[in-house]
């Protein structure tokens, strides 16, 4: 005979993570059904159910129907977001954008790549440093001063002796002072987006091997 509580497995079940709920649900809907139904009719004459007891179980398989109907919109809305960001970063395939690094690239008709930097506070004065594939300080020049938030700059590929820099890969660093203290700079690289990919945290630029694929979070700037 059946008691005057269903079995609180089947709500146990039921809450055990979002996948299973939404492929088991009307089975456990169903089930739910058939043990209060039996429990109806096998209950003791004597001691029948309560109505707040009935209502209980009711609100129980409900729960079970709320959670699977959760986790099907919360399915529909990731969905959504995931084809946002895919199309959203298709569209930056051919553009220039600032990420995250310290590389600077040198062509044979001595043309630079832009660098950038971005600034959580305003500066005074920033000095930047270009250095060779062997480490080697080879050029110093001022930047001036600065608000915060992304700003892109040029170096004009020459080194400290006033010659052409050779074509190849280079470095640079940035110092910023504001009333004589330290400011944190964080220094970003160019890169042209080639080609997107699809990662499990979401789509990823392909910058041509110049660095690691990006998220979208990492631009700072689309020149």
């Amino acid at each position: 005979m059946f008691g005057n509580t269903i079995d609180a497995s089947v709500v146990t079940q039921a809450n055990r993570g979002g996948g299973q709920v939404a492929s088991n649900g009307e089975e456990m809907r169903n089930n739910f059904m058939t043990l209060l139904v039996a429990q109806l009719n096998n209950q003791d004459p004597l001691n029948p159910m309560e109505n707040n007891e009935m209502t209980a179980q009711l609100a129980q398989i409900n729960t079970v129907s709320g959670i699977e109907s959760l986790n099907d919109t919360m399915q529909n809305i990731n969905g959504q977001i995931d084809a946002q960001r895919s199309l959203q970063a298709a569209g930056l395939i051919g553009k220039a954008v600032l990420v995250p690094g310290d590389r600077l690239l040198v062509g044979e008709a001595g043309d630079t790549t832009p660098f950038g930097l971005e600034l959580q506070s305003p500066v005074g004065e920033m000095t930047a440093k270009v250095f060779n594939e062997s480490g080697m300080l080879i050029r110093t020049f001022d930047l001036g001063p600065a608000n915060s938030g992304s700003h892109s700059y040029t170096w004009d590929g020459l080194m400290d002796d006033g010659t052409a820099a050779p074509p190849g890969s280079y470095r640079f660093s940035v110092e910023a002072v504001n009333d004589g203290k330290s400011v944190s700079v964080e220094q970003l690289n160019y890169a042209q987006v080639l080609a997107v990919s699809n990662y499990k945290d979401g789509p990823r630029l392909d910058l041509g091997g110049i660095l690691d694929p990006v998220r979208l979070e990492d631009i700072r700037q689309i020149i």
